[in-house]
């Protein structure tokens, strides 16, 4: 029962984790990667479809993606969808190929991305959390029902604690890397 608890919780940490990475991704740095587009949806036969399910999606150089969609017929609904993701880059169109030039990030700007980086982590924090007290609900249940002792429940909690570390720390590693990322020029 404490195992299946702990197998519950470590799996929606590792969860949140996730989440958070993909937040994360979403944050700008000065860098060009394609995974800044993952969040564009475009109008494809009247269906919102990921652009990277219509599109080759490249790295040209550090500052510039490329995205070139497989019917010609979508370049004009791609380089729209990119415009009106907010971005904050124009698409520049060559025939199929749609370049973005990524612009540097100002110092101020880096500040605030950096703000942003912060209160995703903190958020992730706050789930971490939020699932640990949820196992240790499950944990004082079951002693309530006297399926297992409070010596049990104190050693599933030292269980969920660690579990709790683990996840905290790994969100602290994450925040700090992302955050070097942005105020590296």
């Amino acid at each position: 029962m404490i195992d299946d608890i702990k197998k519950d919780a470590a799996t929606r940490m590792a969860k949140s984790i996730g989440a958070l990475k993909e937040n994360l991704a979403k944050v700008r740095t000065g860098r060009a990667h394609p995974s800044m587009l993952d969040h564009i949806t475009v109008k494809y036969y009247d269906t919102d479809t990921p652009l990277k399910q219509i599109a080759n999606v490249g790295v040209e150089d550090a500052r510039t993606l490329t995205v070139q969609p497989w019917e010609q017929s979508m370049v004009s609904a791609v380089e729209k969808a990119i415009y009106e993701s907010n971005l904050g880059v124009t698409p520049n169109t060559a025939g199929t190929l749609i370049r973005l030039p990524i612009p540097p990030l100002t110092e101020e700007r880096r500040k605030d991305m950096t703000r942003i980086v912060r209160q995703e982590a903190e958020q992730a924090r706050v789930a971490i959390r939020n699932i640990r007290r949820d196992a240790n609900g499950n944990l004082k249940d079951l002693v309530k029902e006297k399926l297992i002792s409070e010596d049990d429940e104190r050693r599933g909690q030292e269980i969920i604690q660690k579990l709790t570390d683990q996840h905290i720390k790994e969100i602290d590693e994450l925040g700090q890397q992302k955050e070097a990322d942005l105020m590296s020029v």
